[in-house]
């Protein structure tokens, strides 16, 4: 088993960009304890005889818990599942959570990885994505956890309108300063139904332009590459030792249990996802009940999380795995539909393996989605 994935679905205040699922009203906390708890035991015989690698605490803001809550929740998942001798245990925490007693508090528990939510050490990017801590605390939180933590990544977030190249550039170099060994980065997406659609809609603020994310994804690139990062993802960059395994096990297709309102989960031939109304979720829960939705995977709909997961990554798409767990008439396909970006350089094949360029990279998705297998339901 890759791990268990526990979703915590409250925030401080709502992120401009944000279209994750969460709530900012926390009277619903202790019973939202209560019933990730009571689905941890619910769902344990799904994966009897499972490893579990990983656990990551994510939202949300898993950080707005306290200590004990997550000690609870933690005792629950090794009173009831077999867990590795050294599983990596991260918590997704924001700066205005990890005061000095906090970060203390979280070294002495099981946690032994913190993802901590920069996005920025620019005052003005904070105030425009409307988070909840400033730069202040951005490069107070980092100083402290470093004491405490070896193993922590940050999310710097790129394409921001009115982000120069050189503050782009200011915002890694500040990163690298405190010597953090991991760095998730993502342009800033205009997504649907966000205040941030609303605020472009009605020219308040510039729209996300594709050039300045590229130069930006470029820079990042260069200057991670230069302080001995790999980027073994699109958004993600790692030094040796400290690749994400809960993230690495998703892009590998690996099994995971999604636990709390919105997670979703994948057993190797079925993917489900629970209720994204909390009310509705705690009292399925009580009641003994899970409210998820399954879909069974066709052969098309894993050919395709494959490719789209696989281009992603420095592991590329196996050839080879593609005829003998999709079928010849798939990697005929992709063979196929990838010929006129190979020739664009966009992709390449090293041997049995289909990668994206260095030019490419930026564009993995979008190529993916043209690769994807539409008329087979098998």
């Amino acid at each position: 088993m890759s791990g268990i994935y526990i979703h915590i679905p409250f925030c401080k205040q709502a992120c401009h960009y944000c279209d994750f699922h969460f709530s900012t009203q926390m009277g619903k906390k202790e019973a939202m304890v209560q019933a990730l708890a009571k689905e941890l035991v619910l769902r344990k015989e799904e994966y009897a005889g499972e490893l579990v690698e990983t656990i990551y605490f994510g939202g949300g803001t898993p950080s707005v818990l306290e200590v004990e809550e997550i000690g609870f929740l933690l005792n629950t998942i090794t009173k009831n599942y077999t867990v590795s001798d050294s599983p990596e245990i991260t918590l997704e925490a924001n700066p205005d959570d990890l005061a000095k007693d906090k970060i203390d508090a979280l070294a002495q528990s099981p946690i032994n990885r913190l993802s901590i939510g920069i996005q920025s050490f620019f005052e003005e990017d904070l105030k425009l994505m409307n988070r909840a801590h400033n730069a202040q605390q951005a490069e107070q939180c980092i100083t402290l956890a470093t004491q405490y933590f070896d193993n922590i990544s940050i999310d710097l977030i790129y394409g921001v309108p009115q982000m120069s190249n050189e503050r782009w550039r200011q915002n890694i170099e500040k990163a690298l300063s405190f010597g953090i060994p991991h760095i998730s980065s993502y342009a800033l997406t205009v997504e649907p139904k966000t205040a941030l659609a609303k605020f472009v809609d009605k020219g308040l603020i510039q729209p996300v332009e594709d050039e300045v994310a590229q130069d930006h994804f470029n820079i990042l690139n260069e200057v991670l590459t230069k302080a001995g990062f790999d980027c073994y993802e699109i958004s993600n960059f790692g030094k040796p030792g400290y690749r994400s395994k809960n993230n690495t096990a998703y892009w590998l297709q690996k099994k995971y249990l999604g636990i709390g309102p919105s997670a979703h989960s994948y057993d190797g031939t079925r993917r489900g996802w629970n209720s994204n109304n909390n009310p509705k979720y705690i009292k399925a829960i009580a009641q003994g009940e899970l409210p998820m939705e399954v879909e069974l995977l066709s052969t098309t709909d894993k050919y395709n999380e494959y490719v789209m997961t696989g281009l992603r990554t420095i592991w590329g798409v196996s050839l080879s795995r593609i005829a003998q767990e999709y079928g010849l008439k798939y990697k005929e396909y992709l063979l196929l539909q990838s010929q006129r970006y190979v020739e664009e350089h966009l992709l390449y094949l090293d041997g049995d393996t289909l990668l994206t360029t260095k030019k490419g990279k930026f564009l993995a998705d979008g190529i993916a989605s043209d690769l994807f297998m539409v008329n087979l339901s098998s």
